[in-house]
């Protein structure tokens, strides 16, 4: 006979997984998964769908649409840590822009200096989709051929 799993074991991956998905999702901007749909009763079975989940998320944040587009519109604004005000990170973001569009980033970590890359992205891409387009940056946007 097979031996018994160890719940505990278990219980921890399922717990790394689902943390691990949720740092993808705030970074994305998306709602939190607070529990699988369909969910395996099987402890095992579980913590492979946690797992699963997990991964697509990465994913699907590391693959920011336009991603391309920011990555031109940053070449040419700053140094994804610049601290230097009225304008932060990467992509030069003020306070307005970062209270509107990363607000739970502005709380949590401060200006967009201290934000990850990806966050900065993500941000410019909630106000892409906002309507703002690629607008906020008019210059580097013609620059890059993007308007």
């Amino acid at each position: 006979a097979a031996p018994a799993p160890d719940l505990d074991l278990v219980e921890r991956l399922i717990l790394r997984h689902r943390n691990e998905t949720w740092r993808w999702e705030r970074i994305m901007g998306v709602r939190l998964t607070r529990a699988l749909p369909n969910s395996p009763a099987d402890p095992g079975r579980r913590a492979a769908a946690w797992q699963r989940l997990a991964v697509s998320m990465r994913r699907r944040a590391q693959n920011v649409p336009h991603k391309a587009a920011w990555l031109c519109i940053h070449r040419f604004e700053g140094s994804w840590t610049d601290p230097n005000p009225p304008y932060y990170g990467g992509l030069q973001m003020d306070i307005g822009f970062m209270r509107r569009y990363g607000a739970a980033l502005l709380r949590r970590k401060g200006t967009a200096d201290h934000w990850t890359p990806l966050e900065q992205m993500w941000t410019a891409e909630r106000a892409h989709r906002a309507g703002r387009g690629f607008y906020p940056w008019p210059n580097t946007a013609r620059y890059c051929g993007l308007i």
